[in-house]
C-alpha cells in the first residue's frame, strides 16, 4: 500500500496592518503659521483699518464714523492727481538710471570681477548700513551749490541742457527734479544691481564660448543670449527699484521742492500736519492700487508671468 503524502500545512496569511498615518502632513503648515500671523498683524489688519479710514466723514475734533462715502477717492485723485503722475515719472526714471548703472557693475561683478568679486559685493550693499536719510542728507552737500559737482557742470555746460529740459533751474541742482532722481538713483540703486548679479551669475559660460565658436560677435551674444537669459534679474530689479520710488517722500522732502513734491510728501502732510485721515488714506489705496496694475501690465508684457 503506497504511503500517503500529507501536504505541508499552509503558512498563516500575514495580518493586514492599519495603514500607518502620515507624519508630520501638518509640519508645513505649522512652519508657514509665524509668517501668516505677521501678514495678518501688520497687513492685512493696517489694510482694513485704512480701508475703513478712507470712506469715513468727519473731523478730528468730533471724530470719525464710517458714512460709505466713497466720493473721496475721486476728490483725492482730481486734487491731487499732478503729484501722481510725477511720481510715476520720477520712479521710472530714476528705474531707467539704475537699469543703465547696475546692469554694467553686475556684469562685472559676475563674470570679469574673479577674486575681487566679493569686495565689489560689500562695496555695493555697504550703504545699506547708513540710514536712509543720512544717505539722502549727504547728497545736499554733494549738490550743493558751492561744490565741486555744480562747478563741473558749469563747466561743461551739461546745466544748460538740462535747463532747457527743465531738470534743473538756473545755475543749481538742488531743489530740481534732477536732484530728486539722483537721490532716488543712489538710494534704490542695490536694489537693481543685486537681482541681476543673481540672474547674470546663473549663466552657464559654456554659452558664451558656444556663441563665440559659432562667430557672434560681442554685441550678439549679449543681445541673443547674455540679456534674454538675465530677464528674470532685469524684472524683479525694476520692480523692487519703481515700487519704493514711486512711494518714496524722503529725497523729494530733503532734495526737492514744492514744485517736485511726490504723492509721497502729499500722504504724508495729510496724515501728520492737515491730519485729514480719509484722503490720506485714499490716496494710500489710490497708490497701491496703480502702482499693482501697472506692474502686473509689465509682468505679463515683459513675458514673466511666473515672477507674479
Amino acid at each position: 500500500m503506497a504511503a500517503v503524502t500529507e501536504a505541508p500545512p499552509l503558512a498563516p496569511a500575514p495580518e493586514e496592518k492599519p495603514p500607518r498615518k502620515r507624519r508630520g502632513r501638518w509640519t508645513p503648515y505649522w512652519l508657514l503659521l509665524p509668517g501668516i500671523l505677521w501678514l495678518i498683524v501688520f497687513f492685512a489688519l493696517p489694510m482694513i483699518y485704512q480701508g475703513s479710514t478712507s470712506i469715513q466723514t468727519g473731523s478730528l475734533e468730533d471724530g470719525y464714523k464710517v458714512t460709505w462715502h466713497f466720493a473721496t477717492y475721486w476728490d483725492a485723485l482730481s486734487e491731487y492727481w499732478p503729484q501722481f503722475l510725477r511720481s510715476v515719472f520720477y520712479a521710472a526714471a530714476a528705474t531707467i538710471l539704475c537699469l543703465l548703472l547696475g546692469y554694467p557693475l553686475a556684469y562685472l561683478i559676475a563674470f570679469r570681477a574673479g577674486r575681487w568679486r566679493n569686495l565689489i559685493m560689500i562695496l555695493v550693499i555697504a550703504p545699506f548700513f547708513t540710514s536712509f536719510l543720512i544717505r539722502t542728507l549727504a547728497w545736499k552737500t554733494i549738490l550743493a551749490d558751492s561744490g565741486p559737482v555744480v562747478s563741473v557742470l558749469n563747466t561743461l555746460h551739461v546745466l544748460d541742457v538740462t535747463n532747457w529740459l527743465g531738470w534743473t533751474s538756473g545755475d543749481r541742482v538742488l531743489a530740481t527734479p534732477l536732484a530728486v532722481v539722483c537721490g532716488l538713483t543712489y538710494n534704490f540703486l542695490p536694489f537693481m544691481v543685486l537681482p541681476l548679479y543673481t540672474s547674470l551669475e546663473r549663466i552657464d559660460g559654456r554659452l558664451h564660448e558656444a556663441a563665440g565658436d559659432l562667430y557672434a560677435k560681442p554685441f550678439t551674444t549679449f543681445r541673443k543670449v547674455t540679456f534674454p537669459l538675465s530677464m528674470p534679474g532685469v524684472v524683479s530689479g525694476t520692480l523692487l527699484t519703481f515700487i519704493p520710488a514711486a512711494g518714496d517722500y524722503v529725497n523729494a522732502e530733503l532734495l526737492g521742492s514744492t514744485d517736485t513734491r511726490m504723492i509721497g510728501n502729499v500722504i504724508q502732510t495729510q496724515f501728520l500736519r492737515i491730519l485729514d485721515y480719509p484722503t490720506a488714506a485714499a490716496l494710500s489705496f489710490i497708490l497701491m492700487a496703480a502702482i499693482l496694475a501697472m506692474v502686473t501690465i509689465y509682468i505679463r508684457k515683459s513675458g514673466t508671468e511666473d515672477l507674479v
